[in-house]
């Protein structure tokens, strides 16, 4: 393994670390730019195994709050495995944003992609640079349910099992 991707860090497998990467867009082409990210990430170094839910559709989410006046985005998750540091895959996702003309303007604003890692392993971190597992991960239906349909025994670290997260947001109505 490349000692620059690795960054000193040693995956708990030599096969590497699962590692769950979620996926939205809400401007341009939405489907063809994430049908172009998961290609990407199927082509990222020292990473295998990339298997993606089929896309939903959600509200877009403003620092206000749902904004059902902004385009919807397109969202799916990708859990795939990977002995990419966390810190280089999160770099890597931060490239393939640019390649797809991702500016970064305000938080939380409308984006052509947008990529987060949601969960690496079991790692945690508190880092403002990148946060493991992903702060609001728990509270996206538009991240857990995609996760779910993907990985069906799905663990937010550090939270609990993803299906069960689920039924709570979805509430008894459901």
């Amino acid at each position: 393994m490349s000692r620059r991707l690795a960054q000193g860090f040693t995956p708990a497998s030599a096969a590497g670390a699962p590692a769950v990467v979620a996926l939205g867009a809400n401007l341009g082409d939405r489907h063809a730019t994430m049908d172009a990210a998961i290609a990407e990430l199927r082509a990222l170094p020292l990473t295998t195994d990339v298997r993606v839910a089929e896309p939903i559709t959600s509200v877009a989410i403003k620092l206000d709050g749902p904004d059902v006046d902004a385009p919807q985005y397109v969202n799916t998750v990708a859990v795939l495995t990977t002995r990419l540091a966390p810190s280089v895959l999160l770099d890597a996702l931060h490239e393939i944003e640019q390649r797809h003309g991702r500016v970064r303007l305000e938080r939380w604003g409308d984006r052509t992609l947008d990529l987060d890692i949601v969960a690496y392993g079991d790692v945690r971190s508190d880092d403002p640079d990148l946060t493991l597992p992903h702060p609001r991960a728990a509270e996206r239906l538009f991240v857990l349910e995609p996760w779910l349909a993907v990985d069906s025994d799905a663990v937010l670290p550090g939270v609990g099992r993803v299906n069960a997260l689920v039924a709570a947001l979805q509430g008894p109505d459901s």
